[in-house]
């Protein structure tokens, strides 16, 4: 039986990060403890930043790994990251949603669309921001189908 894509304990709230690439460490860790990634694929995450930010607007980066880090994932899985402060990403851009992502067999894409449309609306963004519980982050997304 494979684990749940987003679990409670890949949240972490309430953070305070001094970079992007302390920010892209920690949203990889998660993924590496709990098991979906191996311990490379944080190395992945941070060359891919280099390649081209993952800030996607709204407040929010989508940190990944490279192309050639397919086999560094072991499942599925995304961590999530708030960071109410915010943390600097370059260019004027600043983070408070960092949401890690590792996809196995593509699966990655189907991952990446319902994040799409949960962070389309402004409102979710602002909901996931101020959210005092890692439940509260889960109900926002299991509201997308």
């Amino acid at each position: 039986m494979s684990k749940e894509v987003l679990a409670i304990e890949n949240i972490l709230l309430n953070k305070s990060l001094s970079s992007k690439e302390e920010a892209i460490i920690l949203a990889g860790s998660i993924l590496v403890e709990n098991g979906y990634v191996e311990a490379d694929y944080i190395g992945k995450m941070l060359e891919r930043e280099e390649l081209t930010s993952t800030y996607m607007g709204n407040f929010v980066a989508i940190p990944h790994g490279t192309e050639d880090s397919k086999e560094l994932v072991k499942e599925s899985g995304i961590s999530f990251v708030q960071v109410p402060q915010g943390v600097d990403f370059g260019s004027g851009n600043v983070v408070k949603l960092l949401i890690g992502i590792a996809g196995k067999d593509g699966e990655h894409l189907d991952i990446l669309s319902k994040i799409a449309i949960v962070l389309s609306e402004e409102e979710n963004v602002e909901q996931l921001v101020a959210a005092k519980s890692a439940e509260e982050i889960m109900s926002i997304f299991e509201g997308v189908n």
